[in-house]
């Protein structure tokens, strides 16, 4: 595990990223918080372009908590059906639009302990959707995320936990609200996992990782 990186040479690395692009955006294709929710909780071990197929027609119909009550369980798995754990998922989206429609007047919450609280919603998602939907500085710390900040020295942690909270701890507030998506968007792109893209990488003389490749 790579040491933190101190306080002036992360201000230089998220410089950098902002530099490159401003506004970063998450690549879940999404209509409104509902939506959000969804197609973050149907994205667990599925990725984002695989989700979006799915989701394109599933909320063509079904882009309110009310209308996928409608469409039912069985309506829901012939959409999502080509993602991973799709029974399940499916079965997650009708408890979690039935808590939203008789517990929530058909809103989506803006707190993470609500938000975590519906079937198939879990902190990740959560900080997601508090980030994405409602601009909270929320760190959703993925695999991405994860290998990045261990391997460079951006956040260091042994679980997602601990990653999560160097985020929220050593990056620049200016910086925090899209510090998760510069970090997932560094680690899908360029910090891949098998071998990293170093020659294209913006932080490469930031970086402490030792092995880079050309």
């Amino acid at each position: 595990m790579a040491k933190q990186l101190p306080y002036p040479v992360m201000r230089e690395v998220f410089a950098r990223f902002h530099g490159a692009e401003a506004e970063p955006k998450g690549e879940l294709e999404h209509l409104n918080a509902y939506t959000l929710v969804v197609a973050v909780a149907l994205s667990a071990q599925a990725t984002d372009a695989g989700v979006n197929k799915a989701t394109r027609g599933l909320f063509a119909v079904a882009d309110t908590p009310e209308k996928m009550l409608v469409l039912g369980e069985e309506g829901v798995i012939e959409h999502i059906k080509t993602i991973g754990l799709f029974r399940n998922k499916a079965k997650n989206v009708i408890k979690l639009s039935r808590i939203l429609v008789d517990d929530y007047g058909g809103e989506v919450p803006n707190s993470r302990a609500a938000l975590q609280s519906l079937p198939g919603v879990g902190r990740k998602t959560a900080n997601v959707v508090l980030n994405m939907w409602w601009g909270h500085p929320a760190q959703a710390v993925d695999t991405h995320i994860f290998r990045v900040g261990n391997r460079t020295g951006i956040a260091p942690g042994k679980d997602v936990d601990a990653v999560e909270r160097a985020i929220e701890d050593n990056v620049p507030v200016d910086y925090q609200r899209h510090a998760h998506h510069w970090l997932i968007l560094h680690g899908r792109y360029i910090c891949v996992a098998r071998k990293p893209k170093c020659g294209a990488c913006l932080i490469r003389d930031l970086c402490q990782f030792e092995d880079k490749t050309e």
